[in-house]
């Protein structure tokens, strides 16, 4: 294992580490009955917690887990090659310096950066300011990566000032303090702290970075996955002195630029991370060592990158005053099921509205046409059964699969809590639906901003799904067929989502939605309202032209109640899979153009 992966492993255990409680478990019988506590020191002080008898066991086990990460991070240690210091400072944390920084960047001279990038570099070069500049996102989203880079493109002048400090959960600020006040002595200019939301102290002591040594002169950048706590301390400790640049969201065109991976259902599948690696990294096959590459790759990432970075923040921030509703949960060491259960429950209500809708839909009723009409492969199983039977032991299923993962009741309160923080880290977002005539109906429907993991655990439960009683009779090339035909009918609405939610962002100073009418809806509907005008647009999945793809468009009444509210339609679209060309008005678009073109 090369020393830069060594580094990431050793940060990743660190992280696990923190979200588990230390110290152990002690037994006290009082009056004949016996009570459990946890025991552990903090500030040189002795601490002592009761552990109700119900939580006892899932307790002890996260103690032993600790420990046992505790020893693997030792033995991970001892295997970093203990370099000639290049500098008479003692630092007590982690520092990097001199020629250290060329070996920890030389491999990534060959990545080719995020767009964001520019925001970065312009940072450490630009015009003197007294902020610090803070990266973060969710995990594998490429931050360690850029400042890597940045570090390559120095000259040897900039980078003899430079130093990387890589942050750990057993660092404090009053140890990071010490370290920079040493740099600061001896003249360096660009100081890059790399998970320092790692530190307990850091949301309350975080103006530190900026009043004292980015005032100096110092370019200071954060960098962490704890996207919460930087939010929470740019909400307060660095109010008005940080520049934020957060990472998590990856359109399209960075996913097939960065990561040379063409094709829109590659990025359905696999979307979301920096972790894949093409020729250009390296020749690494990117479907084996994707981060959505399974359910249980994806479950493991809602479970690290997300609850955990959520439960640490809330933990360090306001001395614990700020886990509102979700303080029961957090205090019976639930909350990370308990986010991980609302991630799923977002995609379950997803994989159900897919299957369920009516007529527009994707329902089975669609999948049994076009099963039948496979051109490869025709066949009409699915008309031999009760699709309404079927949809209702879906319906049934998903149910069960949501209830069966519960331990503690998870009430509305709790569910809208962690929704909020999950729009804080840019996982979700909610799609506006709008009506017509209702004018004054309104709802919303939420996407998950990583498609690779809505993906891996929609496919999960499609899988699971026809492993019921109802389809046992089916042959294996059977349910093979209708597994992928439904998941076929998946893709189709995420990429509407994924078309949704990247011209949303592209577009902020226009209304972009879903248009319903009784019958019938525009996949989307791009409104200027300075221009007063707005297009219209069909979202299919096809490599195929047909007419049923463009009947609303052409619907004269839908256009004119369009029209009347909206302005004047100035376009037509169908955005597909297939070549550009016009039919009938209609201009056909390749759906990877246009989100390249965004």
């Amino acid at each position: 294992m090369e020393q830069s992966e060594l580094q990431v492993h050793m940060n990743e255990l660190a992280q696990k580490i923190a979200m588990l409680p230390p110290g152990s478990i002690v037994k006290k019988t009082v009056t004949g009955r016996e009570y459990y506590y946890h025991r552990w020191t903090e500030n040189k002080k002795r601490h002592e917690k009761y552990i109700p008898a119900e939580v006892l066991d899932s307790f002890r086990a996260q103690i032993e887990q600790r420990k046992e990460l505790e020893q693997e991070l030792k033995a991970l240690k001892k295997m970093l090659p203990k370099a000639a210091p290049t500098h008479v400072a003692a630092f007590t944390t982690n520092v990097r310096i001199g020629a250290a920084l060329r070996t920890f960047s030389a491999s990534v001279k060959r990545y080719k950066k995020r767009e964001c990038f520019q925001q970065l570099h312009n940072f450490l070069y630009g015009e003197a300011q007294d902020k610090v500049f803070i990266l973060y996102g969710l995990r594998r989203t490429g931050k360690t990566t850029m400042i890597r880079q940045a570090l390559a493109e120095m000259n040897d002048t900039d980078l003899m000032k430079s130093a990387f400090i890589q942050i750990t959960a057993q660092d404090t600020l009053a140890a990071l303090n010490t370290d920079l006040k040493v740099l600061e002595s001896q003249g360096f200019q660009y100081v890059f702290l790399d998970e320092v939301t790692l530190l307990d102290d850091f949301i309350e002591g975080a103006a530190l970075f900026s009043d004292i040594f980015a005032a100096s002169g110092m370019r200071i950048v954060l960098s962490g996955t704890d996207s919460l706590g930087f939010l929470f301390t740019e909400d307060e400790q660095l109010y008005d002195r940080c520049i934020l640049l957060h990472t998590t969201f990856i359109p399209y065109r960075e996913f097939e630029s960065v990561l040379g991976i063409h094709g829109i259902d590659e990025y359905i599948r696999y979307g979301g991370t920096m972790s894949l690696g093409g020729v250009h990294l390296g020749g690494v096959h990117y479907n084996e060592s994707s981060t959505f590459a399974s359910k249980e790759r994806a479950d493991e990432y809602v479970d690290t990158a997300i609850a955990h970075n959520i439960q640490h923040s809330l933990r360090c921030y306001q001395y614990e005053d700020h886990f509102r509703n979700l303080r029961d949960l957090y205090d019976k060491n639930e909350l990370t099921s308990a986010i991980n259960r609302v991630v799923k429950d977002i995609n379950h209500r997803f994989t159900l509205e897919v299957l369920t809708q009516d007529f527009k839909s994707h329902d089975l009723g669609v999948s049994a046409n076009n099963l039948r009409r496979d051109r490869s492969n025709p066949i009409d199983i699915l008309d031999h059964i009760d699709l309404s039977a079927v949809t209702d032991r879906l319906r049934d299923l998903l149910e069960i699969l949501n209830k069966s993962e519960q331990t503690v009741v998870l009430d509305e309160d709790h569910a809208a809590e962690i929704k909020e923080y999950l729009d804080l880290l840019d996982l979700t977002r909610d799609i506006d639906i709008r009506h017509l005539p209702k004018v004054n109906t309104k709802s919303t429907r939420t996407v998950i901003a990583q498609p690779g993991l809505r993906y891996a655990q929609a496919s999960a439960l499609i899988h699971s799904l026809l492993l019921d009683e109802t389809f046992s009779a089916l042959s294996l090339p059977e349910r093979t067929a209708v597994q992928e035909r439904i998941l076929t009918e998946i893709k189709g609405r995420m990429l509407e989502d994924i078309v949704l939610l990247e011209t949303k962002i592209a577009n902020p100073g226009k209304k972009v939605f879903v248009l319903q009418f009784p019958i019938g809806e525009f996949d989307m509907v791009v409104f200027d309202p300075a221009a007063g005008s707005c297009q219209i647009f069909e979202i299919k999945h096809s490599r195929e032209i047909a007419p049923f793809q463009y009947r609303h468009l052409i619907d004269s009444e839908k256009c004119a109640q369009t029209e009347h509210r909206y302005g004047p339609i100035t376009g037509k679209f169908v955005l597909y899979r297939g070549e550009d060309q016009i039919l009938n008005g209609i201009q056909y678009q390749n759906v990877e153009e246009y989100l390249r073109n965004l």
